[in-house]
C-alpha cells in the first residue's frame, strides 16, 4: 500500500476513536453535601440532580493528576498493527496537559492516532458546554432501575437534540445516591466518516474519594473496507486536590 493510502486508514481510525476525548474523560461528582436529597420521581428529577452534581464537580474539583494506559489494536486492511502508550494526565481547570511516559508498537498508530487523541482532548477541554450531558444537548428517557455492585442505579436512554460528531446516543447508568454517571454504552450520534461502518463505545467509572472518575474506556470500530480497531484506555493512580482535601487512588 502507498504511504498516502496508509495514512488515510490511520486518519479514519483517529476519527472513529475521537469521540472518546469528547466525553470519556469527564469527571462526575459525588454528593455535594450530606443533606438528604428530595425524592426522585421522574426522569426530569434524575436529570436535574445529575446536572447539579456535575456542576458541583466542576466547582470543587479544580486539579488532579492520573496515569493512563492506551492500547490500540487494528486487524484488517492494509495490515494488522498494535501500539501501547502510557501517559501522565494533569487537569488544572479548565485545561489539560499530557506527558507521554512510554510508547511501543506501531509508530504510525502512535503518531497518527494516539498522540492526536491527546491533542484533541486538550482542545475539547474548553468546549464542555457543547458536549455536556444536559437537557440543552440531549433528550432523556428513564428505561428502568436496577442494582449493580450493591448500588441502586437509574438506566436512561439519551439521544442528542441535534446530530453532532461530538455527541452520542445510547444508555447511561446513573448512581441513585450520588447522581453520577457510572457507565455508558453508546454510539456516535451521526456518521463520523463514510469509511466507518460502526462504532461502539463503552465507558466505566469508579469512585475516587468523593468523585466518580473514568476507570476504563473502550471503543470498537468497524472499518468499511474490512478491519476492526479496538482502543482501550485504562485510568489509575489518581491524585485529587479539591480545596483543602487531597485524595489518592492507586
Amino acid at each position: 500500500m502507498q504511504p498516502v493510502e496508509s495514512a488515510r486508514v490511520w486518519r479514519r481510525l483517529l476519527i472513529a476513536c475521537g469521540l472518546v476525548v469528547r466525553f470519556g474523560a469527564i469527571a462526575t461528582s459525588g454528593q455535594p453535601d450530606q443533606s438528604p436529597a428530595a425524592p426522585v420521581t421522574t426522569v426530569a428529577d434524575v436529570v436535574n440532580q445529575l446536572v447539579e452534581h456535575n456542576q458541583d464537580r466542576a466547582d470543587r474539583l479544580r486539579y488532579y493528576t492520573s496515569q493512563r494506559h492506551y492500547h490500540l489494536e487494528y486487524h484488517g486492511f492494509p495490515h494488522s498493527a498494535d501500539a501501547t502508550m502510557d501517559v501522565e494526565a494533569i487537569y488544572s481547570a479548565p485545561s489539560k496537559r499530557f506527558r507521554v511516559l512510554s510508547a511501543s508498537g506501531s509508530q504510525k498508530l502512535i503518531d497518527h492516532v494516539m498522540k492526536r487523541l491527546l491533542k484533541g482532548e486538550q482542545e475539547a477541554a474548553g468546549e464542555q458546554p457543547k458536549n455536556a450531558l444536559t437537557p440543552a444537548n440531549y433528550n432523556f428517557a428513564l428505561l428502568e432501575t436496577g442494582i449493580e455492585n450493591g448500588r441502586n442505579l437509574f438506566v436512561l436512554r439519551v439521544d442528542p437534540k441535534t446530530p453532532s460528531k461530538f455527541l452520542y446516543r445510547g444508555k447511561i447508568w446513573v448512581d441513585a445516591q450520588d447522581y453520577a454517571v457510572v457507565k455508558v454504552e453508546a454510539e456516535p450520534s451521526e456518521s463520523l466518516s463514510f469509511w466507518i461502518r460502526n462504532t461502539e463505545i463503552s465507558h466505566l467509572y469508579s469512585k475516587v474519594g468523593e468523585f466518580w472518575l473514568p476507570r476504563q474506556n473502550t471503543t470498537v470500530t468497524k472499518v468499511r473496507l474490512g478491519g476492526t480497531a479496538t482502543l482501550t484506555i485504562d485510568f489509575d493512580k489518581y491524585q485529587l486536590l479539591t480545596g483543602a482535601n487531597h485524595f489518592a487512588h492507586e
